[in-house]
């Protein structure tokens, strides 16, 4: 079954809108993880506008599922995962003034500079995941890093799910497949929610790991925190 990763940066900028620590990023995690969540996901940026560093340090002292952490490997995001040694390490070629990570790596352009990354990464053991989109191209040269996962962007596949779903899917579908066979496990992430992620999972069932964030966040407003979990979960289940 494909695992739930919760992302808890909206739990930040909240806290973060008045000071303070309310809501608790670090009680947000430990809950998430009683609730059923098979993984933590924090994107540390560098204006810490969400999670703070600080944040993450404390978190993994606590995190007993899956960590993760994504970011643009800049040097000061490396030494931190370094220090921190998560689980997996998403990198993202977002820039700092990105809202949200809005795009995949050109993974053929920059080749050497993600076999660099991933083989630090490596070298401490940790798990790479590189962002992309589902360009071939990318796909290709993504197992050329030295990689272990990729993380595929779904903002697409979520824009287009309501007017034609089986379209929308396609091209996931195609590379995932190109993905499999190059012996790369596939994550997927970005606007995936109630309404998408089923239909999303059967189409690729050995996606090994959703990371859902905004999302999930906005509808534990409605249904609350324990049961929106409880929702996601339901949604993996094929």
């Amino acid at each position: 079954m494909t695992r739930l990763s919760v992302n808890i940066n909206k739990i930040a900028t909240l806290r973060n809108a008045r000071g303070g620590n309310t809501p608790d990023v670090v009680l947000a995690a430990k809950n998430a993880e009683k609730y059923g969540a098979q993984g933590i996901t924090v994107h540390p940026r560098p204006d810490e506008r969400h999670i703070k560093y600080s944040d993450v340090y404390e978190l993994k002292k606590i995190v007993t599922t899956e960590f993760n952490i994504e970011g643009y490997p800049n040097k000061n995001f490396i030494d931190l995962v370094c220090k921190i040694k998560p689980d997996q390490v998403t990198l993202v070629p977002d820039p700092p003034e990105a809202i949200t990570s809005n795009a995949g790596w050109d993974t053929k352009k920059h080749l050497i500079f993600l076999q660099e990354i991933t083989s630090e990464l490596k070298k401490n053991n940790i798990r790479p995941s590189i962002f992309v989109d589902t360009n071939l191209t990318n796909i290709k040269y993504a197992a050329q890093t030295g990689t272990t996962r990729i993380e595929l962007y779904t903002e697409p596949y979520a824009a287009n799910f309501l007017s034609d779903k089986q379209k929308a899917v396609n091209e996931f579908v195609i590379a995932a497949n190109l993905a499999n066979k190059f012996n790369l496990e596939i994550n997927a992430g970005h606007d995936l929610d109630l309404q998408n992620l089923n239909f999303f999972i059967k189409n690729i069932p050995f996606i090994k790991e959703v990371s859902i964030g905004h999302a999930l966040i906005s509808d534990a407003i409605y249904y609350g925190f324990e049961n929106t979990i409880q929702m996601y979960l339901k949604q993996l289940e094929i």
